[in-house]
């Protein structure tokens, strides 16, 4: 490859990894703020905000940040919410007087308050989505400037969630970044949005047209004329397609530079088979001058959820299973860095998740792109869960975060349905529910109309609420919170029967389980808020569910709750206080449970065996049940050399009834064979007499022993 191309392609996984941000070209200059240098102080401050305050005393942190670490998770629903202050002190070069500057932070929980220099420069209600503020009158270049911000996560009725089955973190727990823009500049203001906008329409074979909106802002005191560049990429950084717009703006205004580009020949973006994006680049220019480059990806891709055939991509058939994924990290919170976030998909591409839904609030813009580049649908939510509030006040705080929801995200292909809530509980006044997802979904066909509206349904079907936007999902938990595993196949005939035409999707469904709780062949479910999470149980929900699911093809998609276990301070269930422990992979991403393992063999095609319960150790001296999951054709197992005979599987399980385990040890091994392939997973099983089926709870885990 050449230099040039080289280059070329870096600018390009720059431009999607950080938004808005260019090739080293370009005149737009990004400072990154998370080094070290903030002071931190989890109380709330007088006079904090003052230039010459004395924060000498106040702990040193870097960011991303969160103060929760040591309470969030530890039990109680008892962690502080409250506010803090960070403060930051830095300099601006003095070569960069006369430009424009701006503070971009990418997520402050819940509500954001920000001074410059002792100037307060705006407030931002909100913990998941980025604000931005113009801070060049109030920096000083070629002087010390002081950023302080007071940080307040208390529960606040005016700003959503109200409420939440997970820890709400409070800090400046994403970048925080300075921009340096020319005064003809694409605006990064337009709630916060890369200001490049990008929609793809009219794909065929021989072209694709793409729609493309730059928001001009010219800062400057007279007129210009700006000419913008736009210029389409594909992945090998080769120009594929090319528009030039003249577009005057008035001194101190806005204006939108559009234009059309025909890519021919397009080649789509396929899902996980195929993830081909390009990339669109608009350069602006004073004359000839380059004053600014912003770079945004986009996939070439059609799609529809159909209530008989499913979820439809690029005109084929293309079955969404997956997974709910929290930004939260262990040790770290909501605090992640990139390389967490990419630990967590390796987990979640292993398992052969074709689908992903980030609940329930905005994720990070890194997750988004992350999700892009390696083909996997998403399901992207608003912050409103359980209840919504009353007052008008909530209501548009609902409306400003569903807009920097659709308009930050706006380019990723990745996603493709908008969700408006999270089980909102049936108790309404008036109506307001109604009225307000209404008006949410009437906001959403706004700013993009090319994406359908969805809701995650706890509710009973028959509910009005649950059909007013584009397409349904449900959140249901038999075998687990309600009901009997076996009932799913039943239930979800009554869900398609009650809709009125419109596809849907399980949001969620799953159960809890420990790593350290164990039971030979249960048959009966625990209790959900209990002490008692057996893993064995766990298997057994997912089992039903998934043949249940699995015989449907008209659901649009399943979506497994969820990958990992996560913080949900007010549970106490279990082995451990403070954690929800429906994951497939525990807190700490060391433990892979006996269900990942059920869906990995479903999903993937790499061959392997996988023996469960080998965490059952000793088990009981007595006859039980042996099982394997497993993607091949078939399965053997030895016991200490002994063949029990090859079996059959069914949904990639394989059983063997009746094993005899005497005391003492025992030697387990299981062999598959696919495509000419052989695999083996192999165990020894103590057998004890005095182990019982099911066993006294453990001593609870503490944090620090789970991380």
């Amino acid at each position: 490859m050449s230099r040039a191309r080289v280059a070329v392609a870096l600018g390009v996984l720059l431009g999607i990894i950080c938004g808005g941000c260019t090739s080293s070209k370009s005149p737009r200059i990004e400072k990154d703020l998370n080094s070290a240098g903030w002071k931190f102080i989890r109380q709330d401050v007088d006079e904090a905000s003052a230039i010459k305050f004395d924060d000498s005393k106040w702990q040193a942190v870097t960011l991303p940040h969160t103060w929760n670490l040591a309470d969030g998770s530890d039990g109680g629903n008892n962690y502080y919410r409250g506010p803090a202050w960070y403060r930051l002190k830095f300099a601006v070069p003095q070569g960069d007087a006369g430009k424009l500057m701006f503070l971009r932070f990418g997520g402050a929980s819940l509500v954001a308050d920000v001074w410059v220099n002792g100037r307060k420069v705006g407030q931002h209600r909100g913990g998941f989505a980025a604000f931005c503020y113009d801070v060049t009158s109030a920096l000083r270049p070629g002087e010390e400037n002081v950023i302080a911000v007071r940080v307040d996560n208390a529960k606040n009725e005016d700003v959503t969630p109200l409420s939440g089955d997970f820890t709400i973190f409070g800090g400046l727990y994403r970048d925080v970044k300075l921009l340096t823009l020319d005064p003809l500049h694409i605006s990064p203001m337009d709630d916060a949005s890369p200001g490049l906008y990008l929609k793809a329409a009219n794909i065929s074979d021989a072209s694709a047209e793409v729609l493309v909106t730059a928001k001009l802002r010219n800062a400057t005191g007279r007129s210009r004329v700006a000419r913008v560049e736009f210029s389409a990429r594909d992945a090998g950084g080769n120009e594929a397609a090319h528009a030039s717009v003249m577009q005057p703006i008035s001194p101190g205004a806005m204006a939108d530079a559009v234009a059309s580009i025909k890519i021919p020949r397009p080649h789509l973006w396929n899902g996980r088979p195929d993830p081909y994006l390009y990339h669109v680049t608009a350069d602006v220019y004073d004359d000839e001058r380059l004053t600014d480059r912003v770079t945004q990806p986009i996939g070439l891709r059609g799609f529809n959820a159909d209530p008989e055939r499913g979820f439809i991509l690029n005109g084929k058939a293309y079955p969404l299973h997956g997974v709910n994924r929290h930004q939260e990290v262990a040790g770290k919170g909501w605090a992640a860095t990139p390389r967490d976030v990419d630990r967590d998909y390796r987990f979640i591409t292993e398992l052969g998740c074709t689908v992903v839904r980030l609940p329930h609030y905005q994720h990070d813009e890194y997750e988004y792109a992350l999700c892009d580049k390696l083909g996997l649908v998403v399901w992207a939510e608003l912050a409103q869960v359980d209840v919504m509030g009353k007052s008008p006040e909530y209501a548009e705080n609902a409306k400003q975060q569903l807009r920097e929801l659709i308009k930050q995200n706006y380019n990723h292909p990745s996603i493709c349905f908008w969700s408006l809530w999270n089980e909102v509980r049936a108790k309404r006044s008036e109506g307001v529910d109604e009225k307000l997802t209404h008006e949410l979904n009437d906001l959403a066909h706004e700013l993009d109309s090319s994406r359908p509206t969805v809701v995650a349904v706890e509710r009973q079907a028959k509910d009005p609420i649950n059909w007013i936007t584009d397409v349904a999902a449900f959140n249901k938990y038999f075998g687990w919170y309600t009901g009997a595993a076996d009932e799913w196949g039943a239930r979800l005939d009554e869900f398609r029967a009650a809709s009125p035409g419109k596809a849907i999707a399980v949001s969620e469904y799953g159960g809890g389980a420990s790593i350290r709780q164990h039971e030979l062949n249960p048959t009966t479910h625990p209790k959900p808020a209990g002490d008692w999470h057996p893993e064995e149980w766990q298997s057994i929900v997912h089992e039903k569910a998934y043949a249940a699911m699995k015989d449907r093809p008209w659901l649009w998609g399943t979506f497994l709750w969820c990958m990992f276990d996560f913080s949900s301070d007010g549970r106490h269930e279990g082995d451990h206080p403070g954690i929800n422990d429906k994951g497939l992979v525990t807190f700490d991403r060391s433990t892979r449970k006996d269900a990942f393992y059920f869906y990995k063999a479903n999903w993937t095609r790499e061959p392997f065996v996988h023996l469960c319960e080998t965490r059952f150790n000793p088990r009981p001296a007595v006859t039980g049940d042996v099982k394997v999951y497993s993607n091949c054709d078939s399965v053997e197992l030895f016991v200490d050399k002994r063949s029990l005979g090859k079996r059959g599987g069914e949904n990639g399980v394989f059983v063997w009834q009746d094993v005899a385990f005497d005391e003492g040890n025992g030697h387990v091994r299981a062999v598959g064979r696919r495509g000419g392939k052989n695999v083996t997973d192999q165990f020894t099983w103590k057998a004890a007499t005095n182990v019982t089926t099911r066993p006294r709870r453990e001593p609870a885990t503490t944090r620090a022993a789970m991380q």
